[in-house]
């Protein structure tokens, strides 16, 4: 089969590997559409390779088929040849097929494109994991979910509202503002015009204050925002792409009782992943197919395509998901 590998010069290259085989508890995935994520531009730096065990090229999730079963699969699960399936890898996603633990599938909600299920897990699992799992977030609660033209956003954003919360997100101009209100948030920080560490104090002020956050920026804005949360508040780090330091007041976090937390999907146990997406399956998947979450999809490209893929990524252009598809002959 095909696989995108990383050459010397660090470009994207459709390339013969082996073919995969998978385990007595796996199944083959005949691949029809891989979603990007910022942790594939990571990996083709060579910042972020694979967990032991998966292909050494990128891709964490994808859409497709059911084509083989391992002989354990029809025992563990219900999976049977012909499913049409979404799943989430440790790696692996950008071929032509994989081979995929029976736990890390999920079936493609009622309605959607392979191109639209592919954006699914990884955004969603660990939107879900974030906003839920660490950070405990209730119905009527406000959530403050930084970065709102993100591929992550474009699923974290309308998750918390589906279930019931209040959104506050930034973003880097009013242009971008305007692009993403079909996602559905309250209110939407201009961080070239305003600081977001005053309004989320105005939050406070005005007795709606952030009772949450899943931060994918961190840096400095997070230990100016810190103190203006809501007593007993989770501020979960997902990641640092803002930077890896900020000054935090120690005083509010005792006083208020908040919690700072650390999180990262990729580094769970397969155990722990596998609760997840079946968690996902039973309380997201029934809103995705009553249309109350709509997959958001910016542009879908051949793989062939994959270096123009990364590309839009880099800039920061998309609102929303950049997908690959992949032919079969």
């Amino acid at each position: 089969m095909k696989a995108i590998l990383v050459d010397g010069g660090k470009n994207l290259v459709w390339s013969q590997v082996s073919d995969p085989q998978p385990k007595a508890d796996e199944v083959l995935v005949k691949i029809h559409a891989a979603a990007l994520n910022r942790a594939d531009l990571l990996q083709r730096q060579g910042k972020y390779p694979s967990p032991p065990g998966c292909p050494e090229w990128m891709g964490l999730e994808i859409a497709g088929e059911i084509v083989k079963t391992g002989a354990q699969v029809a025992e563990l699960s219900a999976w049977k040849i012909g499913d049409r399936v979404c799943a989430l890898l440790g790696g692996g996603g950008y071929a032509e097929y994989a081979a995929v633990k029976y736990d890390m599938l999920m079936p493609i909600p009622e309605g959607l494109s392979m191109e639209q299920a592919a954006s699914l897990p990884e955004a969603y699992a660990t939107s879900y994991l974030n906003l839920f799992w660490e950070g405990h977030l209730q119905p009527g609660q406000t959530v403050f979910i930084p970065a709102g033209a993100s591929g992550l956003a474009s699923a974290a954003i309308p998750l918390a509202k589906a279930f019931g919360a209040r959104v506050i997100t930034s973003v880097l101009s009013a242009d971008i503002a305007r692009k993403i209100q079909p996602l559905g948030a309250d209110l939407v920080i201009d961080s070239s015009r305003q600081k977001v560490e005053e309004i989320l104090a105005e939050q406070e002020q005005n007795g709606t204050p952030v009772n949450v956050s899943m931060d994918c920026l961190s840096g400095e804005t997070l230990g100016k925002s810190l103190p203006y949360m809501a007593r007993e508040g989770y501020w979960v780090v997902i990641s640092t792409l803002a930077g890896t330091q900020t000054n935090i007041q120690l005083r509010p976090l005792l006083t208020k009782g908040l919690h700072l937390v650390g999180s990262m999907l990729r580094n769970r146990t397969p155990a722990f992943k596998a609760l997840l997406l079946a968690e996902l399956v039973k309380k997201v998947w029934p809103k995705i197919q009553a249309g109350q979450i709509k997959p958001t999809v910016y542009k879908v490209l051949p793989i062939t395509r994959a270096e123009e893929a990364h590309a839009i990524l880099e800039r920061g252009e998309n609102i929303g998901k950049v997908v690959l598809t992949v032919a079969h002959n």
